[in-house]
């Protein structure tokens, strides 16, 4: 594997791991789950839900445009 290929798996790992975090946060809206109440918690549930829907769509999008 030549460095070019290793350095764009390297940044793509890097850039899905930061966009998940970012997902996540947003979802959470920025509490942590100790301060979020039962009814904000199932709401960042349903967020992550949704975005993992769009991800999973996204995937097939790509491939049927290949």
């Amino acid at each position: 594997m030549d460095l070019t290929r290793l350095f764009n798996f390297l940044t793509r790992m890097f850039v899905r791991s930061a966009v998940d975090a970012g997902v996540d946060f947003a979802a959470r809206r920025g509490k942590p789950d100790a301060e979020m109440t039962p009814e904000e918690r199932a709401q960042a549930r349903r967020a992550r839900d949704l975005a993992g829907r769009a991800r999973k769509i996204q995937k097939v999008t790509r491939r049927l445009w290949r």
